[in-house]
């Protein structure tokens, strides 16, 4: 597969990489410029909780150089998949809500599902 195929934003399953890839970016920034991203580690009871914090940046980080760049696709997408199912969980721990906007997992969820669309759709054959 070329460069170009690789990007081509009509194809709608690159589309659905590209998202699932690049939506990672604000929750590696938050990591590590949010001082309430720590405050919900601990709220988590990730221990010890700023270590935990930036081992999910440095996989949310991975996650998306190789889902941005299409490396390994079907099987990074399904470790995405599981890493955001593991965020759902610790959110609704720490919340117990479902809609996003007030702190809850509805955002986690879609986007679990996203990523696991991604990685059925790019499973080899």
């Amino acid at each position: 597969m070329s460069w170009a195929d690789k990007f081509n934003l009509l194809n709608g399953v690159v589309l659905l990489r590209l998202t699932c890839a690049l939506f990672f970016i604000p929750h590696v920034v938050g990591k590590f410029t949010e001082p309430a991203t720590l405050n919900f580690f601990k709220a988590a009871k990730f221990n010890p909780p700023a270590t935990w914090m930036y081992i999910a940046g440095a996989i949310e980080t991975v996650l998306t150089f190789f889902l941005f760049f299409d490396i390994y696709t079907p099987y990074v997408a399904l470790i995405a998949a599981f890493h955001l199912f593991v965020a759902g969980a610790a959110t609704y721990k720490v919340t117990k809500k479902w809609i996003w906007v007030i702190g809850g997992i509805e955002y986690c969820v879609f986007w679990m599902l996203a990523c696991l669309a991604l990685a059925l759709l790019t499973w080899p054959k």
